[in-house]
């Protein structure tokens, strides 16, 4: 089986997580910080705070946005369930915003139409989570207009998107929102096995994520509300959460960081050739817009169903029975049984469906072969034929 994702584990890679094996810190070490400035440097923002998954990282800028009950955050349909699960998780409410039709991202023009009537009601969101399918960047000069226009903050999910660039800049600087989020799962861009970061460039946001990952104690005497009883001293002033990155994890992802822009490039490579062998073929390729440079997580093809004469269903199972490891990303969020318990039904959000009802991911990690693509090609082929 050909896996839609793989992790790339290089021997410098053991090296490093052996190290910190041999030290004296497994957990709470130098590691941590050391990769938070990586990917910090890298990307230039000023902070960046690393936490055990991407989830843990929604979680924690909502709180720090100040996200609560009776707030709404707004999202895509078209996404993991943690970018809208996070609101749920301060006690807000989630609404979301349809994609749009070439991009799959959020729709700007869905956005402002959306807001126009959320501001008669005097249900504006106070948070909007940017999602970058795929690894492709939202288009975040729209969102962040309409941000300061009716007043909400904004989060990149950027789960996809490490090592990619929006307008000549990279995912995570921050010129466009409040806080962007990085998933290091194994299938992402780089990985700590489990693993996820916040950036921002706010002291006080940076500060208080740093606070809420773990367990909201502080040694600080600065943030104490009375002096200290001694070297052993803390306290907790607020209810935080053991969020924390290992030293293993952290090490795993220095030494991954050194090899970003190649995986990236490499990503690239495969997606054009893709684009190329599949031109003749009833699918339709991912579109990038020219103001990003995809961190190309993802390789979507949506299926021709007009043209194909066979349903979204049996192309699928032909290409897992032809040894081609495909996977869907994602299932409308609203579309859950937890979400339509809510109030949601098929129906909301018409393009976001579509996409589902087209979509198949295709294998896509940087040690792929041309044998290997062409073998996912050649499968796809025969699965379409009518």
């Amino acid at each position: 089986m050909i896996p839609y994702g793989r992790q790339d584990i290089t021997q410098a890679d053991v090296d490093a997580v052996v190290d910190v094996l041999r030290s004296d810190y497994l957990t709470q070490g130098p590691m941590v910080p050391r990769f938070e400035q990586a990917v910090a440097g890298y990307c230039g923002a000023k902070h960046a705070v690393a936490v055990n998954s991407a989830t843990s990282a929604l979680h924690i800028a909502c709180m720090a946005l100040g996200l609560g009950p009776g707030d709404w955050l707004w999202t895509s349909p078209i996404t993991f369930v943690a970018s809208a699960n996070c609101a749920l998780y301060c006690g807000a409410q989630v609404d979301f915003v349809d994609i749009d039709p070439a991009a799959w991202n959020l729709c700007p023009t869905a956005l402002e139409a959306k807001l126009v009537k959320a501001e008669k009601k005097g249900r504006l969101p106070k948070v909007v989570v940017a999602v970058h399918l795929c690894g492709q960047p939202c288009d975040m000069r729209a969102i962040h207009a309409l941000a300061k226009k009716y007043g909400f903050r904004v989060v990149e999910d950027a789960s996809h998107a490490v090592g990619g660039r929006y307008c000549g800049e990279p995912i995570g600087t921050g010129r466009y929102s409040d806080i962007t989020v990085f998933s290091f799962h194994p299938v992402k861009v780089i990985t700590t096995a489990e693993g996820g970061m916040a950036l921002t460039s706010d002291d006080g946001l940076a500060a208080s994520m740093a606070l809420l990952r773990s367990h909201g104690i502080t040694r600080d005497p600065a943030q104490m509300t009375h002096e200290s009883d001694g070297p052993w001293y803390y306290q907790q002033i607020a209810l935080g959460y053991n969020y924390r990155m290992t030293e293993l994890q952290a090490a795993l992802g220095i030494s991954q960081m050194r090899r970003i822009d190649d995986y990236v490039a490499r990503r690239h490579a495969i997606a054009r050739r893709y684009d190329s062998l599949l031109a003749a073929l009833p699918v339709t390729v991912p579109w990038q817009h020219p103001d990003g440079y995809s961190g190309m997580h993802l390789y979507v093809i949506r299926l021709r169903l007009d043209r194909i004469g066979r349903s979204h269903r049996e192309v699928f199972d032909a290409m897992r029975a032809s040894g081609i490891g495909v996977n869907l990303h994602y299932i409308p969020v609203h579309t859950q049984p937890y979400y339509q318990r809510l109030g949601f039904k098929p129906g909301d959000y018409p393009e976001a469906e579509r996409y589902y009802a087209e979509a198949i991911s295709l294998p896509m990690f940087p040690t792929m072969s041309e044998e290997q693509q062409d073998d996912v090609v050649a499968a796809l082929r025969m699965a379409v034929q009518p």
